[in-house]
Formats: C-alpha cells, sequence, structure tokens
C-alpha cells in the first residue's frame, strides 16, 4: 500500500499511540514496521493475534511482560567471537527470566484448557536454558555490576581494596583532626584522579609532603596526596588493576558459555516481541472499546458507531459507514465544518487499522473490505516549489489516484473539483466520479456543488449523504445523514446574526426555483428522518430488550429442564446407595440385638422402641426415585398387588406381619403378633412364601417367645431408688410394646415427688406413648400413672 496515504490519513500517529502500550524494544520496532496487508489470509491471522491478546487481558488483565532491551546487537558480537560488558550480559539474562515467567504465566491457560489462536504455538517456541540462566544471574546484578561472589579471587581482591580504603581513610581522619588541621581548607577527604586526597591551603602546601592532583577554581586550595598515604594508594591501585582484569576474565568465559546458544536466545527474544507486540494491541483496543472486524470478501463495508481514533472518545461523535453492497459511492454534500472531512478520515484510518490486525473503533458486527490500495486527496497539497494553484494541486493528485485504481481501491476526495469555476467544477467531479464507478473503486468524496445533490440521485450505485445541522442553533452535529443530501444554511445564518430582511429577501429572489424547491424538500427529508430516527431507535431499544429477556429465559428455561431431573435422580440414587449400605449393616446387628432382647425377657436392657425409631430414621432417608423415568421401579410397583391373608414385610418398623383388610385406597390393617396398625400400602413389601417346614418352625419359636416373655400391665416402684426406678420404667415400656398391651398403670408413689416427676419427664420423651395420666383417686390418685400407648 502506498506510503502516501499513512501521512494523509495519520495512520503514523496511531502507530504512535499503539508504542506507548509497548513494553520491549523488539515489540517497538515491530509495530514500527506494521502496515495494512492486502492477503486476506494474513489479515485474519493479525487479527486472530489481537484476539487473543484481548483474551489474556480479558483473563489474567495481560501478558506480564517486562521492559526489555534488544539483545540483537549482543548475539551478533558473540557470533564474531566477542566478549560482552556486564549490563549486555545482563540484558540477556532479563530475556532468559522473562522467557521463564511467560511459559509458567501460560501454563494456567493449559491447565484450564483454554484455546488460543497462535499464542499456544508461540509459547511452544520458547527455550528455558536453567543452566546459562543461574550462571548469569549469580555473576551479573541487573545493573550490570559483577557480583563479589563471581569467582574467589574477585572475592579476595574486592575485600582487600575494601581494607585498603579503610586503612587510607584512618590515616587522613587522623591529619585532619590533627595539629595541622588548621593547614586544610575542609576537613573533609575527597578524591582526586582515583586517589584520596586533603584539601591543603595553598601556603601550606609543603607541610604534608606528596603530589598534588588539583587546585580548586580559585587556585586558593591544593588537593593534595599527603606523602604518608602514597604507598597505600599505589596498593589500592593494584588492587584495582586487578579487579579490572579479574572482571575481563569473568565476562570473557560467561561470554563464551553463552555463545553456543545464540540461535535459542533469537528465537526467544523473537517471540517475546511478538507477544509484548500482541499485548499492546490488546490494550490498545482496550483503550478504544474497539471490536474485532468482520472481514468481508466482497468488500462490502458496514461499520456501526465508528469514531476516529485520534479524538478523544469522551468527545468524538459516532456514525455508521456503509458502502459496497447497496452502493458504492457516497457523496457528502453540504456547507463546511460540518466534519465532511473527518466522515472521509473516519472510514480509511479505521479500514487501515483493521488491514493491520488492529481492532477497530466501532461496535460489534462492524464489517470491514480488504483493499489493495488506498487513495485520497484531502485538505489542501498546494505545492509552493512548483507554483502550483490549489485546483492544480489537486487535479494533479487526482490525476495520479485515476491512473492507479482497480476494483480493489478505496478513493477518499475530499471537496472534489473546488478552487475553480462552481459550474466547471461541478462538472469535472460528476465525470471523475463515473470514470471511478466505471472502474468498479469505491469512492467517498465531498462537496458543497449543489449539482452533486442531483448526481446522487441519477446515478445507480450512488448515494447522497450529508452532515446534520441543529436546527436552532444552525451549529454542526457532527452527525453522518445516508440517502439526505445537504442544504445551504447561509439565510437562516444571515438572518439570525440580524442581517436586514429585504437583503435576505432579495437574495432569495435570486435563486432559481427548483433550488428553492430543492433546498425546501431536503428541509422536509431532514425534518422527517429526525421523528423517524428517534422513533425508530426507542422501538430498537425495545426490541433489544425484549430479545434479552426472552434469551435469558429459554436459557434459565433450558438449563433448568436440562439439570433439574438429572441432578435430583442422582442425589436420590446416590442417597439411596448410602441408606441401603448402612441399613443392611444396622439390620445383621438389629436383628442380633432383638434375640438378645428375646432371650433376657423383661430384665434386660434394650430398647425396642428404640430399635424401631432407629429403623424408621434409615427408612425416612431413602428418596423416591422418580418412576417416570425408572421403567424397572414403575414395574415392580405395579406387581405390588396385595390381598388379605398376605404375609408382608412393614418398611417402618421392619416387622413381619398379615394383611387384615383394606381400608381406603391406599391402607392396610396390619397384625403384627398382637398389635394391629394400619400402614399405608406403600409402607409394605410381599414376603415370598416359605417352605411349609420353615414357616412352621417360625410360628414355633414366636409362640416360644412370646410365652417366655410375661408382663404384667402394672408396675410398682415403691422403695426403689431414683435412678433404679427409671431404668426399670424404661425396660418396663419395651416388654409392655412388645406384649401389645395397650394400656399399663406405673405405681410411684407419692413421698417428695421427685419420682412421680422424673417418670412424668421419661414418658413424656418416649415416641411410643400417646398419654399419660394420674389415676382416680380411689385407684391411687396421684401416686400413680396410667400410660396409653400409641395403636
Amino acid at each position: 500500500m502506498n506510503n502516501k496515504i499513512s501521512k494523509t490519513l495519520e495512520f503514523e500517529k496511531i502507530k504512535q499511540q499503539l508504542q506507548n502500550f509497548a513494553a520491549t524494544d523488539q515489540g517497538k520496532d515491530q509495530i514500527q514496521a506494521l502496515q495494512p496487508e492486502t492477503d486476506p489470509g494474513k489479515v485474519v491471522a493479525l487479527q486472530n493475534e489481537t484476539e487473543d491478546g484481548r483474551k489474556v487481558l480479558r483473563l489474567k488483565g495481560g501478558i506480564p511482560m517486562p521492559r526489555l532491551k534488544s539483545i540483537r546487537s549482543h548475539l551478533k558480537r558473540l557470533e564474531i567471537g566477542g566478549t560482552l560488558n556486564g549490563k549486555e550480559i545482563a540484558e540477556i539474562g532479563r530475556v532468559l527470566s522473562t522467557t521463564r515467567e511467560i511459559i509458567q504465566f501460560f501454563q494456567w491457560f493449559e491447565d484450564n484448557e483454554i484455546p488460543f489462536f497462535v499464542l499456544d504455538e508461540l509459547v511452544a517456541r520458547l527455550v528455558v536454558l536453567p543452566e546459562i540462566t543461574r550462571r548469569i544471574q549469580a555473576t551479573v546484578y541487573e545493573d550490570g555490576t559483577i557480583q563479589n561472589d563471581a569467582s574467589p579471587a574477585l572475592k579476595g581482591i574486592r575485600t582487600g581494596i575494601k581494607q585498603g580504603e579503610q586503612n587510607i581513610r584512618t590515616k587522613l581522619d587522623d591529619i585532619i583532626r590533627g595539629n595541622k588541621a588548621s593547614y586544610l581548607s575542609d576537613a573533609i577527604i575527597t578524591i582526586r584522579n582515583d586517589r584520596f586526597v586533603i584539601p591543603v591551603k595553598i601556603e601550606y602546601r609543603n607541610q604534608f609532603g606528596g603530589i598534588v592532583h588539583d587546585q580548586s577554581s580559585t587556585g586558593q586550595t591544593l588537593y593534595i596526596e599527603p606523602q604518608a598515604i602514597l604507598d597505600l594508594n599505589n596498593h589500592l591501585r593494584q588492587l584495582a588493576a586487578q579487579e579490572k582484569a579479574e572482571i575481563e576474565r569473568i565476562l570473557y568465559e560467561l561470554s563464551m558459555e553463552i555463545e553456543p546458544f545464540t540461535q535459542e536466545l533469537y528465537g526467544n527474544s523473537e517471540v517475546l516481541a511478538t507477544l509484548d507486540f500482541i499485548n499492546a494491541k490488546a490494550r490498545y483496543a482496550d483503550s478504544l472499546k474497539a471490536t474485532r472486524p468482520i472481514i468481508s470478501k466482497e468488500n462490502h463495508i458496514a461499520i456501526w458507531k465508528a469514531r476516529h481514533p485520534l479524538i478523544d472518545q469522551n468527545d468524538v461523535v459516532a456514525n455508521d459507514l456503509i458502502l459496497g453492497e447497496a452502493y458504492q459511492a457516497i457523496v457528502i454534500t453540504g456547507p463546511n465544518t460540518g466534519g465532511k472531512t473527518i466522515m472521509l478520515k473516519t472510514l480509511g484510518i479505521i479500514q487501515m487499522m483493521g488491514q493491520s490486525g488492529l481492532q477497530i473503533p466501532a461496535d460489534e458486527d462492524s464489517q470491514i473490505g480488504i483493499f489493495t490500495e488506498i487513495f485520497a486527496d484531502i485538505g489542501d497539497e498546494q505545492s509552493i516549489e512548483q507554483s502550483l494553484s490549489t485546483f492544480s494541486s489537486h487535479m494533479t493528485n487526482i490525476v495520479s489516484i485515476l491512473n492507479q485504481i482497480d476494483d480493489k481501491s478505496l478513493v477518499l476526495l475530499d471537496e472534489l473539483g473546488s478552487g475553480t469555476d462552481p459550474q466547471e467544477g461541478a462538472s469535472l467531479a460528476i465525470s471523475i466520479l463515473d470514470y471511478i464507478g466505471g472502474i468498479g473503486s469505491y469512492v467517498m468524496a465531498t462537496t458543497h456543488y449543489p449539482e452533486l445533490k442531483a448526481y446522487g440521485y441519477n446515478r445507480s450505485g450512488t448515494i447522497n449523504a450529508s452532515m446534520e445541522f441543529n436546527g436552532e442553533t444552525l451549529a454542526p452535529t457532527y452527525r453522518l445523514q445516508i440517502g439526505v443530501p445537504g442544504r445551504s444554511n447561509a439565510f437562516d445564518i444571515s438572518k439570525r446574526l440580524g442581517l436586514i430582511p429585504s437583503i435576505i429577501d432579495q437574495a432569495r429572489s435570486f435563486i432559481d426555483v427548483d433550488s428553492q424547491n430543492l433546498n425546501e424538500m431536503i428541509a422536509d427529508l431532514e425534518q422527517k428522518r429526525r421523528v423517524t430516527e428517534k422513533e425508530s431507535l426507542q422501538l430498537q431499544e425495545q426490541l433489544e430488550e425484549s430479545d434479552k429477556l426472552l434469551a435469558d429465559l429459554k436459557r434459565a428455561n433450558e438449563k433448568l429442564e436440562t439439570n433439574k431431573e438429572k441432578v435430583i435422580e442422582d442425589a436420590k440414587k446416590e442417597a439411596n446407595k448410602l441408606v441401603d449400605t448402612a441399613k443392611e449393616e444396622a439390620e445383621f446387628l438389629l436383628q442380633e440385638i432383638r434375640e438378645m432382647q428375646l432371650n433376657m425377657g423383661t430384665s434386660g436392657s434394650i430398647k425396642e422402641h428404640e430399635l424401631i425409631d432407629l429403623r424408621k430414621q434409615f427408612n425416612d432417608l431413602r428418596q423416591e426415585e422418580s418412576l417416570v423415568k425408572n421403567k424397572v421401579l414403575r414395574k415392580e410397583k405395579e406387581k405390588k398387588m396385595f390381598k388379605p391373608g398376605d404375609e408382608v414385610m412393614t418398611e417402618t418398623y421392619g416387622q413381619r406381619g398379615t394383611l387384615v383388610e383394606k381400608k381406603g385406597n391406599a391402607e392396610w390393617v396390619v397384625q403384627m403378633g398382637i398389635m394391629k396398625m394400619k400402614l399405608p400400602e406403600s409402607d409394605l413389601r410381599l414376603i415370598k412364601e416359605e417352605p411349609q417346614q420353615q414357616r412352621r418352625q417360625r410360628q414355633i419359636a414366636t409362640v416360644k417367645s412370646a410365652s417366655s416373655s410375661h408382663v404384667a400391665t402394672q408396675l410398682d416402684l415403691r422403695g426403689q431408688r431414683y435412678e433404679e426406678a427409671l431404668a426399670e420404667v424404661d425396660q418396663y415400656l419395651d416388654a409392655a410394646l412388645l406384649a401389645g398391651y395397650p394400656q399399663v398403670t406405673i405405681v410411684h408413689g407419692k413421698g417428695t415427688g421427685a419420682l412421680r416427676k422424673g417418670v412424668g419427664d421419661l414418658l413424656k420423651r418416649h415416641p411410643q406413648v400417646l398419654s399419660y395420666e394420674y389415676a382416680a383417686v380411689n385407684a391411687g390418685g396421684n401416686g400413680a400413672t396410667i400410660v396409653t400407648f400409641r395403636g
């Protein structure tokens, strides 16, 4: 693409802004070399890079790229056998440590399986050199100075230098504080020519001996190295020379160690520069609230709410720019200062940004084309050196443009045909537009010639446009009006400024009727457009809000329907699995405990009601699974055809029983031993027929256990201690329940009332006690409590 367009549309300023977001020298070099691409594949690849950068910025705040100097010159010197200085080696070390940090940073994205277009491949090209990295970090500080521990010899030399300086300062301190202190201009120790000296008044120069190294600007003070420290200074200089030689040796050896890895370092620095470049593009896009453009293969431009990137984003006016599909030429008419030129530049600069891989300052779903060339004739390009007029300068540029355009070109023409006779200029403008249209180039042109207003109506593929003016203030709003030609506001402005009405009326009479009718038609169109646009905007906002609500509802409903049944069923199955496992283990223990209880009789300490409650708690944990979805469970339920006389197992109490009669639609009276209970059908499970011999043995065992557990209907606690009495009450209640008694009497006496209260508290907590009350007066009164069990 021609270099002139970058200057005309100020693309260089875009690159300057972009460089502010770069951290590395090589990254800035890549930005400086940035140019619009004409290959659609390359444009898409560059846009993919920027999109990756936006994703990293959104998820992790951007790529953590430090300031890095270019190391290309350092590596070239290594390749020819040169030795690097400490600062250069430190800069290489910075690249290596950054390489390691970047790899670690992108590990998070890999662990979370977050995909990229290009960043994965770029990061995979980075090479970690741990040994060289550690060697550099152990030898050189970040500012390039050599560390004391770089070698034992260097450490020893520097220790000697430090001790030597201390000895010299001690000697000089004795002098400046001694009896010759008055000979000094100032009681300080300083350095001249890398040697320690003291400031001596010129008249006392011979008092200290030694060597004069400098004098003050007035000549009244001499900086003398006293004879007493000459040898010490000489020794210090020798140590300094040894230090320099040792540092050179260390740097040489380290340079030779780095040299075999120059290709890896070249590759790392290039990758880091590209990552920095991508990161800068992402940050720049974020600052502009830019979006990724859609690339149109047909070069159809549809940029929604386009904003010029070099205008303050808080002040810039956004406009829709549409070109290519319905029409290939836009002619913007109307007076100056309305923003026509900005429209040309906005279209051109956004198109250049998009083709360079930058995201564009516009709304989502904006679309750009791929042009092989963008040409522009904008502003006053008069050549003083060639003594060309404004018209000649513009025409020379347009001639050059017309000689280069093709059907893949975008042409931007500002004030087409201006600078000459209006009639001739308008005719030339029309002819030029016809020629461009015949070639197939896309064109946006501005003009103030009224003749071109009719051109937009008469030529297919061409549409009129204008910049809106406020009808009350007659000030520009900088909003582009597609389909509405511009009209002159000269008469209205003159009237508002106080020009005599008769002058304005006479001026109107000079305008032909067609021109007046055209202006009136344009004014009417503008009024209707504003009303329609306002109504359209309101409808659009309502429609968007409705669409958003509908989409949210659909998503929520789909998610609910998809997950509800599955989550509930999975949870029930998992819970039932855990309950069944625990129940199987507990059932075995309960059976053993019940056998022990039957063997122990009423004197045992096992509470049957607690066993029943425990079993019920297990069963309550079970969750009913959906029969609609679970065909197996549904069929099993259908198999439950109960009839009187069937033997069943009660799920709640874990007891065997016999069905007596049906009550209602889903309840049965069940005989369990001497007890009859009304239970829901869902709580019953049919027991398979047993062989006759086994059933007979079980019945005999049941009769034996029942006969061996005779229980009285009254319990007498009088004379017993409190704790023993309550324990006996607890056991008695269980035995009475097993015996099937509906009601029993507990005699506790009157006494202090403590035992009576304890018995009442125990009965209140017992789950199988329906009610309890004191006996009648003639049956013991409050000395006995009658207990009624649940049926």
